[in-house]
């Protein structure tokens, strides 16, 4: 069954017209005190609206961390609930990094939460965690199904600590990491990139995309490991829907709403040079 809205067309329409890069909205507390903002929910409030004001329009996919807005309890919650709904309706993509992970009715609750038309959070996609079990997404995904949403799960994340866990050997044998990567390619050829990956953009994710169709979102370029100019050979099965995600380079030119616009269409202009 087609939808004319799908995710899947959404994304790819946004990607076509606006390039791949995702930039993040972290106000983290050494940012609000860069950009001279105080550290509560104003400051919150200043430090979201300058990023809406400096990437609608320009970039195709905005990820907020969650987290950075939760700190602040409900009042930070508002002003997340505001920016997703400005962003979105102002047509630019939004996933929520939440990476939830749980089971049953929990999961699904979470999935209704970021996931559900008419909810207060309602995003385009949502961050999950798939360490109880890959099956236990299934909820979520069902749900981004039903409204033409999507889930980002994480596969091979870039943090050290998680290479021991997800490079562990599986009895069936394959990697855990692997295992998740085929789980969700064997989803997507039933539902079109609506189960993207999470990959760290460092050389050593070690994982066979080759027989994975679908978006993958890719922390850590710049910062953490990856150049623009990587990309292309780190992900060169999956270069279509390459989501590279950027936080702490494009936001350290803020607070200037110029300075950021600029970080943002350079950086996602080197992308698109790089994976062309």
């Amino acid at each position: 069954m087609s939808h004319h809205h799908s995710w899947s067309d959404r994304l790819r329409a946004a990607v076509a017209a606006r390039g791949r890069l995702c930039v993040g909205i972290d106000p983290h507390p050494a940012l609000l005190e860069a950009w001279d903002l105080p550290r509560s929910a104003d400051g919150l409030e200043v430090f979201a609206e300058l990023c809406v004001e400096a990437f609608v329009g320009e970039v195709a996919v905005v990820k907020p961390q969650v987290a950075f807005f939760e700190s602040y309890g409900s009042a930070g919650y508002a002003v997340l609930e505001r920016t997703v709904g400005v962003l979105r309706d102002a047509g630019t993509l939004v996933i929520a990094d939440a990476k939830r992970g749980d089971i049953g009715t929990t999961m699904d609750a979470y999935a209704q939460a970021w996931l559900e038309p008419g909810s207060p959070l309602s995003s385009d996609a949502v961050t999950v965690s798939p360490y109880l079990g890959f099956d236990s997404l299934g909820a979520a995904i069902d749900r981004a199904v039903a409204h033409d949403r999507g889930v980002f799960v994480l596969a091979r994340t870039s943090n050290p600590e998680g290479a021991a866990l997800q490079h562990a050997s599986m009895s069936a044998g394959g990697s855990v990491a692997q295992s998740i990567v085929d789980a969700a390619a064997a989803r997507n050829r039933a539902d079109a990139d609506t189960v993207g990956l999470v990959i760290g953009a460092t050389r050593d994710h070690g994982l066979d995309l080759s027989s994975y169709r679908g978006p993958v979102l890719a922390p850590g370029l710049g910062a953490q490991g990856a150049t623009v100019n990587d990309l292309a050979e780190i992900f060169r099965d999956c270069r279509e829907l390459l989501l590279p995600n950027s936080s702490r380079s494009v936001l350290a030119a803020g607070p200037s709403v110029t300075a950021l616009r600029a970080a943002a269409t350079q950086l996602r202009d080197e992308i698109e040079a790089g994976l062309a």
